[in-house]
């Protein structure tokens, strides 16, 4: 095998092929980077058995083939390269890279051991890269970190004609977000748990694509997997087995209480009053007239106080929160201020972003959230 091509496509590339690489594979093949040249150019893949990535570039091919070598290390060396044209030749035991006066070796992995990637499931539809990105990282955040409850760590993909809801919860906090994309059926009706962690980099990543193509599970071939395409680059997952919690019935139809701060204020006084606040230990506030203040500390230990403007519109609420918790929903509205609703003090609180209504009157984001319960 023997190929040109530019560094930086190169290192761009190779980066993005093994940022799924396991940092502990199970067997050693896995923790490469399958490397093909063709007439049709180059291609990088990889594969876990649970997510699998490819993407494909130009190159001037002079020889075709196929080699696997550590995807890590071909990464570090791509992105360390001189910003000039590289030259990558192999046989069957060696990798050789040349860019500029810099040469390195490299030993292949026997390819025949590695797995076939699965083929990307039948397309269900489009939506554009930035949309996808910036809802699933609004709905990510919600998602369990316990491996041990499986389901939780999923992000829930509802798809009803041309509307998606993403919705994902730890049981403290919930985080729902729908958009609209293009499906390929205007009838689609279809369900999926993806995998948070690979939903959000994935999306991240193609976040700079015009349009991204979904291949959802029961949409045709390759039932159990979802696909991600877009750009040149491919990403399956396996989906999570489980039943998702209906949270549906958790998101309050009315409010006795609704507050509206400046977002950005907000994030600022929650940081500084969370300064003094222990380890799992809440953030107090207050909602009342046309301020909102927040308390942590108490009794002998350090606190803190800090008072700011807010509209107010219903009976005052005195409730606490985990402070990471509420910095993160207030940072994932995306607007310049943001929206409590409450039922009650011990009820949980949905956060909203005011400039996030649709025509239909429905909110696109809504981040509920759990209070802690205060002593005394």
């Amino acid at each position: 095998m023997k190929f040109r091509l530019d560094r930086d496509d190169l290192a761009d590339s190779v980066a993005w092929a093994a940022r799924t690489l396991p940092s502990r594979p199970s067997i050693p093949m896995l923790a490469g980077l399958l490397v093909e040249a063709d007439e049709h150019g180059l291609t990088l893949s990889s594969f876990d058995y649970e997510v699998s990535g490819r993407v494909t570039l130009p190159a001037e091919v002079d020889e075709p083939g196929r080699v696997l070598v550590s995807g890590k290390l071909l990464a570090d060396i791509a992105r360390a390269m001189p910003a000039q044209p590289v030259d990558l030749s192999a046989d069957t035991s060696r990798v050789e890279l040349r860019c500029g006066r810099s040469t390195f070796t490299l030993p292949t992995l026997p390819v025949e051991d590695y797995p076939v990637l699965p083929d990307m499931p039948t397309s269900s539809g489009s939506v554009a890269g930035p949309v996808l990105a910036g809802a699933v990282a609004q709905v990510a955040i919600a998602a369990g970190r316990d491996d041990t409850l499986p389901t939780l760590t999923g992000v829930r993909v509802e798809v009803t004609g041309s509307v998606i809801t993403l919705a994902a919860t730890d049981r403290y906090r919930l985080a729902v977000r729908t958009f609209d994309w293009q499906p390929e059926r205007p009838d689609l009706d279809s369900a999926a748990l993806v995998p948070a962690r690979t939903f959000a980099e994935t999306a991240k990543s193609l976040a700079g694509c015009e349009l991204v193509r979904l291949s959802l599970a029961g949409s045709g071939a390759g039932e159990g997997l979802m696909g991600f395409e877009g750009g040149g680059r491919r990403t399956t997952t396996r989906l999570l087995d489980g039943e998702f919690p209906k949270y549906r019935a958790l998101l309050p139809t009315e409010s006795a209480t609704v507050a509206t701060v400046d977002t950005g204020t907000l994030t600022d006084a929650v940081k500084r009053v969370a300064l003094v606040a222990e380890r799992n230990t809440p953030v107090r506030l207050t909602f009342s007239g046309d301020e909102v203040l927040l308390r942590a500390g108490t009794g002998d230990d350090a606190q803190a106080t800090e008072g700011i403007e807010g509209a107010v519109e219903g009976d005052p609420v005195e409730i606490a929160f985990n402070p990471s918790y509420l910095l993160d929903g207030v940072g994932a509205v995306g607007t310049p201020s943001v929206r409590f609703s409450f039922t009650s003090a011990t009820r949980p609180a949905v956060l909203t972003g005011v400039a996030d209504e649709p025509s239909d009157g429905a909110d696109p984001y809504r981040y509920l959230l759990m209070p802690v319960r205060l002593s005394g």
